[in-house]
């Protein structure tokens, strides 16, 4: 794995609130350090995309909110106020280098239901393109869950994947995983790589944050696992600094996490990745037998549908004694699933009225577990 930027074509950055955001106002000198890196990294033949928080730490500034926690609808006016501020202020510094910002907003779902992760998909890829820049960040005005959760790592990993980028920065108020929270332990010994994420390792990850910086280590480690399983590498280390991403470039402390040595297509990792499954498909022994060897998943192979989902959904996929054998995006609505399990697929057109596809799901929308694929299920 190389640990210089150069090396990599297409890169993610994420930029927490705290970096960029300081008492309700924009570090205009920070982001114009920033911006030179990414110039610096496109005139390599480098694509980089932004993935920026900032707008509800600017926004409560522009509206005069206090400090504290704010109400769900507070959170929600500020991100509307401060990302119009956010995105100009990024248009602005990019403009001074003759460079175009696209922006795009998103929510966590954007990158989970299959029809709207191929639109964002299709939009940054031709942002890119375009040879513009994608400043791309939480749809706060509108998002609930997202908000509360506060986390833009596990998007910028997500975003990492639809993107099919190489390498992932998260630039951060701390550079790097420590063996221990270095503010609560003197001894903490800094990892400079990690090889795999572990129980050990997300073990070492603390939870707090600041009061800008909602994330916290935690959310870091779990970008890496959806990163890295994607075939992306990434990289936590400090932006306090300006030029931060030169700095790295140039050696600067950080800790990198290898993309896996047989990385999942961006398409397999979101379906991997997926995180709320809407029902389960329990199979017999002949299509457990054919998905092991690579194979589709027929109607006549399915014993049992159970969930509410519709056409284009992430469901589980378990044998007949319960055991999940992976999860994949399927074909067909729960009621016309329901129709057709264990028939033949030459008889799908007559029992829902049209000629629906031949597979329940298609090896391509498959994500079998690690235990099965080796040999150990």
């Amino acid at each position: 794995m190389s640990r210089s930027l150069k090396s990599y074509s297409r890169i993610v950055v994420k930029i927490g609130s705290a970096l960029l955001v300081g008492d309700g106002e924009l570090k205009r000198a920070w982001l114009d350090a920033l911006v030179c890196d990414v110039v610096g990294l496109a005139k390599t033949g480098a694509e980089v995309l932004l993935v920026s928080s900032g707008s509800i730490a600017l926004g409560r500034g522009i509206l005069g909110l206090p400090r504290g926690p704010l109400k769900l609808e507070e959170s929600q006016a500020a991100a509307a106020a401060g990302q119009i501020a956010l995105a100009q202020a990024y248009a602005d510094a990019l403009g001074t280098h003759g460079m175009k910002a696209g922006q795009i907003l998103l929510t966590l779902g954007d990158t989970e239901e299959r029809r709207r992760y191929l639109n964002a998909r299709a939009t940054i890829g031709t942002l890119l393109k375009l040879g513009a820049v994608p400043i791309i960040n939480e749809n706060d005005s509108v998002a609930t869950s997202e908000i509360r959760y506060g986390d833009n790592d596990r998007l910028a990993a997500r975003v990492a994947t639809m993107a099919s980028a190489d390498c992932l920065v998260l630039l951060s108020d701390i550079d790097g995983l420590y063996t221990a929270p270095p503010a609560l332990n003197p001894e903490a010994v800094f990892l400079p790589e990690v090889p795999r994420i572990t129980a050990e390792i997300e073990a070492m990850a603390g939870s707090a944050g600041s009061e800008l910086s909602r994330g916290g280590m935690k959310t870091k480690i779990d970008a890496g696992k959806i990163a890295t399983s994607a075939g992306t590498s990434m990289v936590i280390t400090s932006g306090k600094e300006l030029n931060p991403l030169q700095r790295l470039q140039d050696g600067a402390r950080g800790t990198w996490f290898p993309a896996l040595n047989s990385p999942a297509s961006a398409r397999k990792a979101w379906i991997g990745g997926h995180l709320e499954p809407r029902g389960t498909i329990t199979l017999d022994d002949g299509a457990v037998r054919a998905m092991l060897s690579g194979k589709s998943l027929l109607p006549a192979g399915v014993a049992e549908v159970s969930g509410t989902f519709g056409r284009g959904d992430a469901v589980m996929l378990a044998d007949r004694t319960g055991r999940t054998i992976g999860r994949g995006l399927i074909a067909y609505d729960a009621d016309e699933a329901q129709l057709i399990a264990g028939r033949n697929s030459r008889e799908i057109e007559a029992i829902v009225g049209y000629p629906g596809r031949a597979e329940m799901i298609h090896r391509d929308d498959l994500v079998l577990e690690d235990a099965f694929l080796n040999g150990s299920g």
